[in-house]
């Protein structure tokens, strides 16, 4: 499954023309990175991928549709995939995206 490239445009519409964001392909969908670190992805598995602070994943696994992300059988805190009936609203995709993107800017640049 590709990904959803009209979440993509509302996601690089919600982060306007910030010039230290750039869009790379990577775990089968489109990651928007700020400072080379993934802040959000649309993911190529449907819905989002958003990077957090790890001591706040067990907190986020209890919102709706909510659940972290696994690659190759792993999963790791800090790294969650948000359905995309829950990133369906603006305010919500919005919400999702500045966190992610807040975290991804709280890291050392790489």
């Amino acid at each position: 499954m590709a990904y959803d490239e009209e979440l993509a445009d509302r996601i690089r519409f919600i982060l306007g023309m910030d010039a230290d964001v750039v869009e790379k392909k990577m775990f089968g969908g489109l990651a928007f990175l700020a400072d080379g670190h993934m802040a959000v992805a649309a993911s190529g598995q449907g819905g989002l991928l958003v990077r957090v602070d790890p001591t706040e994943t067990a907190a986020l696994l209890a919102e709706r549709g909510v659940a972290r992300m696994e690659m190759g059988g792993r999963s790791m805190d800090g790294w969650l995939r948000v359905d995309a009936s829950e990133v369906e609203d603006d305010v919500p995709l919005r919400r999702w995206v500045e966190r992610g993107l807040g975290y991804a800017r709280s890291l050392p640049p790489k």
